[in-house]
């Protein structure tokens, strides 16, 4: 049997695309309430993995603005979320999450994300993050990340 490990990790994490990451995604039976389709507030955990993803993907990892790597610990937090449900996602399917960075703003990042089942629009998102010291104070978006994260398309 041959290690199969860095196909399946690869396969974890989605991949970052021309304008900027995509994740697929099963929806499991936790997902949903007693009527097989996704309850509202799971819909805010895809969207989080989608985000999580890209970062880490960018290469920006939670663990090492935690643990300071950047001069000090940061980390991000959702400032504000704007969020249009237009179809339910059900138990088994394949939803695919599309996140893409608008614009960069200071602390602030604004990023446009979609959930989609074979294309169908099922839900749309308009997300701003900020970086925030351990003070809580909101921290200037590093230069060098910005290059990762505002992609262009191809």
């Amino acid at each position: 049997m041959t290690d199969r490990g860095d196909d399946l990790a690869a396969g974890l994490s989605g991949a970052l695309t021309s304008e900027g990451h995509r994740l697929m995604a099963r929806v499991y039976f936790a997902d949903t309430d007693f009527t097989g389709v996704v309850y509202h507030a799971r819909y805010l955990e895809f969207l989080e993995r989608g985000r999580s993803d890209f970062l880490r993907l960018a290469g920006v990892h939670h663990t090492e603005l935690a643990d300071g790597k950047h001069g000090e610990k940061l980390s991000w937090v959702v400032r504000r979320m704007e969020i249009d449900f237009r179809q339910p996602a059900r138990i088994d399917d394949i939803i695919t999450v599309d996140t893409k960075v608008e614009r960069i703003s200071g602390a602030r990042i604004f990023m446009a994300q979609q959930l989609t089942r074979q294309g169908e629009l099922l839900v749309a998102a308009g997300v701003e993050a900020a970086i925030i010291g351990a003070s809580g104070k909101p921290r200037r978006f590093p230069r060098e990340w910005a290059a990762a994260f505002l992609r262009q398309p191809e």
